[in-house]
């Protein structure tokens, strides 16, 4: 046999082999297995993908990964089920072969400290102070001569620019911007202006109101913002929490709010409005600043609040249990924590019905059914309150009620844990905020 045959049969057998890779539907499976996975040290994880092949594998370091209790063996019946068990802190990539010959997956599994939290579920009373000032929107000003006048106009804002300074003077709060341009008795005003992370600074002219001889830019803004939402967990060595599992927006214009200060309480259930389709339904409760705060906000997010805690928190259902990460989590029932009356923290059957797999942070990681007919009864399902109640599944923290769907409260959005487990990490200058376990 020629060189050239070999060629040509080694060339006819690769090409039928991609064509049948393509079609043949265990292949296909392997194919959509995630690239990327996370364990906890010393945690036994069973698969069954039951696909009637075998596969061979190389990993590229030893003493991280057990599979089926040996790393001697380098063959996996996929037919049968799986063992992996995490051995020891770090990374080690796994390149998977058909045949012993023919790439088909690569993976790179993380193998990482036991993260612990108490979960939350207490429903907490939320006040947040802003940086600067919130434009949320316009007014013409009658001059004392009778014409109408638009002076923020001339410095082209925006709604949603945030208004940091005003002539240099830092600006708190509302009533500080009209308080300067009284002072200046209408001379110009340097506007220092962050409008989506990006600093700038205009130039407005404030014009004296005929109405109350006041001098004014035209402009309706907003310093801060109050509401109730759900604490999701509590870390108890760095007394550490996060909350709300999406960001505090304003109302008007749907930006998210820069924090100045803030502060979380205890809140107490008042009444419960019902969801219904295209109403969603709301928890409605109290809160005094005196003698409820139980905590600060440092850090506003799109996966949530984070902050201290000024005294442990307690669970009465639970004490500290590990987060999962997205590949531990599977579709299927959970249990989700909330306060919706006075009696405490309550426990609720839901189902994650669809989990997505995301490389990079995103809130919409879950969606998730409320099943529990106590529940449903009380609430017609996710309602604005819940938002950040945790949700539990196989005894770990899973993630966090973020969304009701509108047109199906008894649906709604959950972020998974590992996601806000980033942002406390981040709020601590990328600094390992949890210890071994």
């Amino acid at each position: 046999m020629t060189k050239n045959t070999v060629k040509l049969l080694l060339f006819i057998s690769l090409s039928f082999f991609l064509v049948f890779a393509n079609y043949f539907t265990p292949i296909q499976d392997i194919a959509k297995t995630p690239s990327s996975f996370k364990f906890f040290q010393g945690e036994k994880v069973n698969y069954n993908f039951n696909i009637p092949i075998k596969v061979s594998f190389q990993a590229d370091k030893k003493g991280f990964l057990k599979i089926n209790e040996t790393e001697d063996k380098n063959v996996l019946n996929l037919k049968e089920p799986i063992t992996i068990e995490a051995v020891n802190t770090g990374t080690v990539n796994l390149d998977f072969k058909l045949f012993g010959i023919f790439p088909i997956k690569h993976i790179s599994v993380d193998i990482v400290p036991t993260i612990k939290v108490v979960p939350g579920g207490q429903a907490i009373g939320v006040k947040l102070n802003t940086k600067g000032v919130l434009v949320v929107g316009y007014s013409d000003i009658m001059g004392e001569d009778g014409k109408i006048y638009s002076p923020y106009k001339q410095g082209k804002i925006q709604i949603g620019d945030i208004i940091l300074e005003v002539n240099g003077r830092e600006i708190k709060q509302a009533e500080d911007i009209t308080n300067i341009a009284n002072e200046l008795r209408g001379k110009a005003l340097k506007l220092k202006i962050n409008r989506k992370n990006h600093i700038f600074y205009t130039t407005i002219y404030p014009i004296k109101s005929k109405e109350d001889r006041q001098y004014r830019i035209g402009l309706w803004v907003r310093d801060h913002t109050a509401g109730i939402g759900t604490l999701t967990f509590y870390y108890p060595t760095s007394k550490m929490y996060g909350a709300l599992g999406h960001a505090i927006t304003d109302i008007d214009t749907g930006h998210m709010l820069s924090v100045e200060n803030g502060e979380i309480m205890n809140s107490r259930i008042t009444s419960i409005d019902q969801g219904r389709r295209s109403k969603p339904g709301e928890l409605k409760g109290i809160f005094l600043e005196e003698v409820d705060t139980i905590g600060n906000i440092l850090k506003n997010t799109e996966f949530g609040i984070y902050g201290n805690m000024y005294e442990d928190f307690k669970n009465d259902l639970y004490g500290e249990i590990p987060i999962a990460y997205q590949s531990q989590i599977k579709e299927g029932p959970a249990k989700i924590l909330a306060t919706i009356d006075n009696t405490g923290i309550q426990q609720f059957d839901i189902e994650i019905i669809k989990k997505a797999y995301q490389e990079t942070p995103s809130p919409k990681s879950m969606i998730i059914k409320i099943v529990d007919k106590n529940l449903l009864k009380k609430t017609g399902g996710i309602i604005q309150g819940m938002s950040g109640s945790p949700i539990i599944q196989d005894g770990k923290l899973v993630g966090a009620v973020t969304h009701v769907f509108v047109n199906d409260p008894t649906k709604g959005y959950a972020v998974y844990a590992e996601w806000m487990i980033n942002e406390m990490n981040n709020l601590l200058n990328n600094k390992q905020v949890f210890t071994n376990n």
